[in-house]
């Protein structure tokens, strides 16, 4: 088994305790994201939609740094402290994913970092072949 941390500028650094991602062969486990802007380490600002796309974008560069991108997502979990905000979830998810679509659950919790609105982490595989082809 080989195991490497992952670790990059461009998303917001850790806050506890974690590292950005775990690679463990070809799958990358990533840490939860909120919407934290990596330079100031500051919530974004705006509303719910600028939080999601903030941590679609976090995501996003934790997974190139381990070398993949977000086609190569297998599991998505989403965590709202208000599930009316799911909708808003499905349209932005839309703009940074396309089908086919990673496993993905949706948590309603009552509180979350910093006060932020949403959190998401991920499971990615890398060098997985697509089984249409």
């Amino acid at each position: 088994m080989t195991k490497t941390i992952i670790n990059t500028e461009l998303a917001p650094q850790a806050i506890g305790t974690y590292s950005q991602a775990i690679k463990v062969n070809d799958t990358v486990y990533l840490s939860g994201q909120i919407p934290l802007v990596p330079e100031t380490m500051m919530l974004v600002e705006g509303d719910i939609s600028a939080q999601i796309t903030q941590v679609f974008n976090n995501l996003k560069a934790v997974a190139e740094a381990a070398d993949g991108n977000l086609s190569d997502f297998v599991k998505l979990n989403v965590f709202l402290v208000d599930l009316a905000n799911f909708p808003i979830v499905n349209e932005i998810m839309g703009q940074f994913f396309q089908a086919p679509y990673p496993a993905r659950a949706a948590v309603g919790v009552a509180a979350l970092p910093k006060a932020a609105q949403v959190e998401m982490d991920a499971i990615m595989v890398l060098n997985r072949r697509d089984s249409s082809s």
